[in-house]
């Protein structure tokens, strides 16, 4: 079964409606600069090395590769064979809205333990907004036990809560379980915006944070109304 919106969609609509509208219907549109590109990269790699903490996971992305819509039924599969899995890039689908999340452990009990691996340095509202929306979905598939945030500590001493190295991991379960309500608020208001045409959002300073959009270059060619989301 095929997805309409994913969490990196839903983090563009946040920003910008029309943005939004491209990433889902124009997509090639979109132009990344090589500083992006490089972010880009240095995330994966901080990614990486966190995964390696895990040296049983198994990699739903290494073996499905493109066919991003098949990852659900494979999670599942696998969650439902037995306990103490670790799975990277496991997919998750509730209301059209697909989410993959970089590390699941499960737990003895069949609950889930989830991290959300980000490689800045701080706790940005954007990072707990990308958390929220992937809490929200796999709490309506799987029961979750915990959710935590994962970012970069820098001088790979002590983490926060006493963990060594590199990586601050914060718990997040009950402040991401209470933004449910606005969830679900938010992807009812992006999916009226993508059952209609391409909006005329004007650029502004919203086509920089919290990053810089990729439709810039497009959307300054017209006049453009105001964003849905402000």
């Amino acid at each position: 079964m095929g997805h309409l919106l994913s969490k990196s969609k839903y983090i563009r609509g946040l920003q910008c409606d029309r943005a939004l509208w491209l990433d889902v219907f124009n997509p090639r549109l979109a132009r990344y600069s090589a500083e992006q590109m490089r972010r880009f990269g240095h995330g994966r790699d901080f990614e990486y090395a966190f995964k390696s903490t895990f040296p049983d996971g198994i990699d739903i992305s290494a073996e499905l590769k493109r066919n991003v819509d098949a990852y659900p039924a494979r999670t599942a599969e696998l969650l439902d064979k037995g306990d103490g899995l670790a799975l990277f890039e496991a997919g998750f689908q509730y209301d059209d809205v697909l989410v993959l999340a970089d590390v699941v452990r499960q737990r003895e009990d069949g609950s889930l333990d989830i991290y959300e691996v980000k490689s800045g340095t701080t706790l940005s509202e954007t990072y707990k907004r990308d958390a929220a929306l992937q809490h929200y979905i796999i709490a309506h598939c799987r029961r979750v036990n915990s959710f935590s945030i994962v970012y970069n500590g820098l001088d790979g001493v002590n983490g926060a809560n006493g963990q060594d190295g590199r990586f601050m991991i914060i718990d997040l379960t009950e402040a991401l379980a209470a933004e449910a309500g606005t969830i679900a608020r938010n992807l009812a208001a992006m999916k009226d915006i993508l059952a209609h045409g391409e909006p005329a959002t004007p650029t502004g300073q919203h086509c920089l944070t919290p990053y810089a959009c990729p439709y810039q270059h497009y959307c300054a060619q017209g006049v453009r109304q105001t964003s849905l989301f402000g």
